[in-house]
């Protein structure tokens, strides 16, 4: 027997085969025949179950679907339109489990829920975590959600309820409210039968909050350090009293930089009164993590939700007031340029070269704007360090700007005149430091104002790159006299 091997105690957990083998290999569907390379659903796959469901064959379709993953299920689902959706779901109701459900998209949920009866949907919400049974009702109209609660058991009611109070995108509409709270006077071994004897246990959890009279959090045991804990210590002398607290009100994106800058599995929520109410895990900070991430790509090119489920009048009305607002701010520059209307008459090459110095400021605006959306993101540009940051980006940009000017400026000189060369070589250096200090002012601006640096920064970014670069150049040249 090796030094690391002991004989098997009475009290030992051992797995069964079907325990040990179930999920053991969870990459085995990607090499299935349904799966491709990059472990998403084949077209011939797709095709044939499209077929399948044309011919009314719906026991075929069933055979087809039983045997992939949940989240394979609603990826499936997700690439059918509205009609051959429900008719799939029909096909497959014993396969519509509430894991399926939590996977989908939030336009094909809540267009699915819609179309179920209360009392079928409040069966799903019951099978859910209380984090998705909230994301499965919220975005439901009042009505639907008023008769979802009312077929749903007191309990289940009273916590969707509660979560359903607290603002969407915060810790308390999203935290779980199934975790393990014990009383720090008791020992690890008490602790342990009480895990083991499992009565109202969630099903999976990474740590036990210790609490006082007062339900406070006053610390935290990893379930490693219970496991490896003699029974007779007192939990109060094992327990980590340094903890991570999350109150319920603050913002889903706040939630998930603690969790990355402290390095967190798990962290209790508490409320106003420092009552420990729920708890936040990593599972859900990897998702909210790439919905802020994709959220804020696309407020900053203005194109709404950006979900290709998203109905066509929403996509619609998100997108022009945006476009609306782009054109305003496009006419500016048309109006500059109208002002040198004279000039460029005379000298066809500035109609020639002004975009170019319009297109690589607008570029090097979206370039700094990005890296400023994303510090501000992660916290990294404060108060504190705002007036550093602006330096360095406007460095950067000199030496960017100087560059180009270099590059556009001797081709320009080769190609019409030397004066010329100067003009687009100067006006290039003005236009790309400018587009550097937009790109770090505008999206501050927005933060200090309370909104999101992300929305529509782009519009307005492009606005003064595009005015500068047309003002400068054609500026320059009326005022050196190249016309």
């Amino acid at each position: 027997m090796a030094e690391h091997e002991r004989p098997l105690e009475d009290d030992d957990v051992i797995l069964a085969p079907e325990e040990q083998d179930e999920g053991a290999r969870p990459d085995d569907r990607i090499d299935d025949e349904r799966m491709d390379e990059e472990n998403t659903l084949k077209r011939e796959f797709v095709s044939s179950v499209e077929d399948a469901l044309e011919a009314g064959e719906t026991g075929a379709v069933y055979d087809l679907v039983e045997p992939l993953h949940p989240a394979d299920v609603a990826d499936l689902l997700e690439l059918f339109d509205r009609e051959e959706r429900h008719q799939l779901a029909a096909a497959i109701t014993d396969l519509m489990t509430s894991e399926v459900v939590a996977e989908l998209n939030d336009y094909v949920r809540e267009e699915m829920m819609e179309a179920l009866p209360a009392d079928a949907v409040a069966q799903i919400a019951e099978q859910l975590e209380t984090d998705d049974a909230v994301q499965l009702i919220e975005d439901l109209d009042e009505d639907d959600q008023r008769a979802i609660l009312a077929e749903l058991e007191p309990e289940d009611r009273i916590a969707i309820q509660s979560a359903l109070s607290y603002p969407e995108e915060t810790a308390g509409r999203l935290m779980n409210r199934e975790f393990v709270a014990v009383p720090e006077h008791i020992t690890v071994g008490d602790l342990i039968d009480y895990l083991r004897d499992g009565r109202e246990l969630p099903e999976d959890f990474f740590e036990v909050f210790i609490v006082d009279q007062r339900h406070h959090p006053v610390g935290t045991c990893n379930l490693s350090w219970i496991l490896r804990t003699p029974r007779n210590i007192a939990l109060g002398d094992v327990m980590k009293r340094d903890q991570t607290l999350i109150p319920a009100m603050l913002d889903q994106e706040e939630v998930a930089l603690m969790f990355q800058k402290y390095g967190l599995i798990s962290a209790a929520v508490v409320d106003e009164d420092g009552r420990l109410v729920g708890q936040m895990t990593v599972d859900d900070i990897v998702h909210i993590i790439a919905e802020e991430a994709g959220e804020d790509a696309l407020l900053m090119s203005g194109a709404g939700e950006g979900d290709i489920n998203e109905p066509i009048r929403e996509a619609y009305s998100s997108r022009v007031r945006w476009l609306v607002a782009n054109l305003g701010t496009a006419l500016i520059a048309s109006l500059i340029i109208a002002a040198f209307g004279a000039a460029i008459e005379k000298l066809v090459a500035l109609a020639v070269l002004m975009p170019i110095v319009a297109s690589i400021g607008g570029n090097a605006g979206t370039q700094t704007m990005a890296v400023t959306v994303r510090a501000i993101a992660m916290n990294q540009l404060t108060r504190s360090n705002t007036r550093r940051i602006l330096t360095r980006e406007l460095r950067v940009a000199l030496l960017n700007g100087v560059t180009i000017a270099v590059l556009i400026g001797a081709a320009t000189a080769v190609i019409f005149t030397p004066l010329l060369g100067a003009v687009i070589a100067l006006a290039m250096v003005i236009n790309v430091v400018t587009a550097g200090l937009a790109g770090v002012l505008v999206p501050v601006a927005f933060d200090r104002l309370d909104q999101d640096p992300a929305v529509a920064s782009s519009v307005f970014v492009t606005m003064i790159t595009d005015s500068m670069g047309f003002f400068a150049f054609l500026g320059l040249a009326v005022a050196l006299q190249v016309v």
